[in-house]
Formats: C-alpha cells, sequence, structure tokens
C-alpha cells in the first residue's frame, strides 16, 4: 500500500499593494536625484578649488551641505527599498515624514493647498495598507 501526501504550498508572499509599489519608485527616484545633487554639490566645490578659486567658508559650508545632500540621499534610497519590501520601520517612517508635512502645512495654514490634500491622501491610504507591512 503506498501512501500519497498532500503537496505543501509555502505561504505567499504578502502582495504589494499599488499605491506603495508607485510611492516607492518615486521615494526611490526622489533618492536618486538628491544622491546626484550630492555628488554635483562635491564635484562643483572640487573643481573650484582644483581652478584655484577663492572660495574660502563657502568652499568648506559647500563641501558640508554635498554630503549631507549625499547622506539623506541614500537614507531615502534605503526608504524606497524597504517600501518596495513591505517593511515596517519603512512604513513608520513614511507615516513620519508624512505627519511632518501635515504639520508644516498646518502651521503656514495651508489648508487648502495641493500639498496638504496629497498628504492627507497619502497618510489615509498608509494607514489602511499597513496590514500588508511585516
Amino acid at each position: 500500500m503506498t501512501t500519497q501526501t498532500a503537496p505543501t504550498y509555502a505561504a505567499a508572499a504578502p502582495s504589494r499593494p499599488l499605491g506603495v509599489a508607485i510611492l516607492a519608485v518615486l521615494v526611490g527616484i526622489f533618492g536618486v536625484l538628491l544622491i546626484l545633487g550630492g555628488v554635483l554639490i562635491l564635484a562643483g566645490v572640487g573643481a573650484a578649488a582644483y581652478l584655484g578659486v577663492p572660495t574660502g567658508i563657502v568652499g568648506i559650508g559647500g563641501a558640508i551641505v554635498g554630503v549631507i545632500v549625499l547622506i539623506i540621499g541614500l537614507i531615502v534610497l534605503g526608504l524606497a527599498l524597504g517600501l518596495w519590501h513591505l517593511r515596517m520601520w519603512a512604513l513608520v517612517l513614511t507615516i513620519l515624514f508624512v505627519l511632518f508635512e501635515l504639520v508644516t502645512y498646518g502651521l503656514a495654514g495651508s489648508f487648502v493647498s495641493f500639498g496638504f490634500i496629497l498628504a492627507l491622501i497619502l497618510f489615509i491610504y498608509l494607514i489602511a495598507v499597513r496590514h500588508h507591512f511585516q
């Protein structure tokens, strides 16, 4: 007598909502642009120093700004990857950023601006899809 075993299936990976995928791609593009901006700032400061342009404190300040922009770009790119892979920490950071935007618009009194309405919709959407994140 032969015994047959039922096939076992791996648990399905959580499905990525379309809105989260679009958000991850847009955040990733923003991160790449920030990285590019940081590199260009550093290249400009380096070129000015190489050409002997007297930069003084502006040269040092430019280099510091370039490094800061580059680091922020890397963080934003990491956030985009976290959103793409549905990581809970990425969701929390994104919601905190959206809340910061809402408070900023609120303090400015711009409750009917495009940015405030978009941030409010994004906040509600992220709360609605939070169960997809692990």
